[in-house]
């Protein structure tokens, strides 16, 4: 549990794994103490390696990449970047690495308040609030915009309707608020995973042509002010090259725990 920010979104994996399909591998011997964990799912792995320096090729991974397909590896850097070089032993390569920060905002629980200052910046006509029946095409226009800019790797293409199943599933199954400013929606922010004791953020996107108005700081402020009253945590991991992203999640209170990679393949 001490680590659980560090892998919500393996963490959240390993939960929803118990009531869907998906695979879990123990990297120990039976009787030792869990040295490691992979799990699967939708064609993403997601190492746990609990700053192991050195981790043994695990003897099922051969015949598992040769039955299923991978899109991704997703983890903390180093943990990623151990399994990127056994899966190179079995003849994978990645064919994209995006590196990010993994960033962290918690109560203080002697306070009952969160460490960010609440600024409630932005426009004036800016109005912040939860999806309603016929925002849905407005929304996939966001969504669209947001994956083709911050998701897709290089060497993929845009596919529109698995955009709009995955905004259907995150419209279904997480938080979401949007910014609407003159009558336009013209930002979004949703969770993107839920572990024992936190939320993971994720999907922020500001269209282009808004941005710099201080929307996407006042979104993400009455966003997580939100979640935080629920009593959980929050992470988030941002590319590192986003400079402006990474400002943005400083003013709201975040912080820089760890670095975050997710490979493509």
């Amino acid at each position: 549990m001490k680590r659980e920010k560090l892998c919500v979104a393996a963490c959240a994996r390993f939960i929803s794994i118990t009531e869907s399909r998906g695979h879990v591998w123990r990297l120990g011997e039976p009787e030792a103490e869990i040295s490691g964990l992979i799990l699967h799912s939708r064609h993403t792995l997601f190492p746990v390696f609990n700053e192991n320096t050195v981790v043994p090729g695990p003897r099922f991974l051969s015949r598992f990449l040769g039955k299923t397909h991978i899109h991704a590896v997703q983890g903390l850097r180093q943990d990623a970047e151990q399994l990127e070089l056994l899966m190179e032993d079995q003849g994978y390569f990645a064919a994209d690495r995006i590196d990010y920060h993994l960033m962290s905002l918690d109560v203080d629980w002697s306070t009952n308040a969160s460490p960010g200052r609440i600024t409630r910046s932005g426009p004036a006509g800016l109005v912040m609030r939860k999806p309603v029946p016929g925002d849905e095409e407005n929304l996939f226009a966001l969504q669209a915009a947001y994956e083709q800019e911050e998701v897709i790797p290089g060497n993929s293409a845009f596919n529109p309707s698995f955009c709009r199943l995955n905004l259907n599933h995150i419209l279904s199954t997480e938080q979401v608020l949007v910014a609407e400013l003159n009558g336009l929606l013209v930002g979004k922010i949703n969770t993107s995973a839920e572990s024992f004791t936190r939320y993971q953020i994720g999907g922020v996107y500001v269209r282009p042509d808004c941005r710099g108005l201080g929307i996407g700081l006042k979104m993400t402020e009455v966003f997580s002010e939100s979640l935080l009253a629920r009593g959980k945590g929050l992470t988030l991991f941002v590319k590192k090259r986003n400079a402006a992203a990474v400002k943005v999640y400083r003013k709201a209170g975040f912080r820089v725990l760890a670095d975050y990679r997710i490979s493509y393949y």
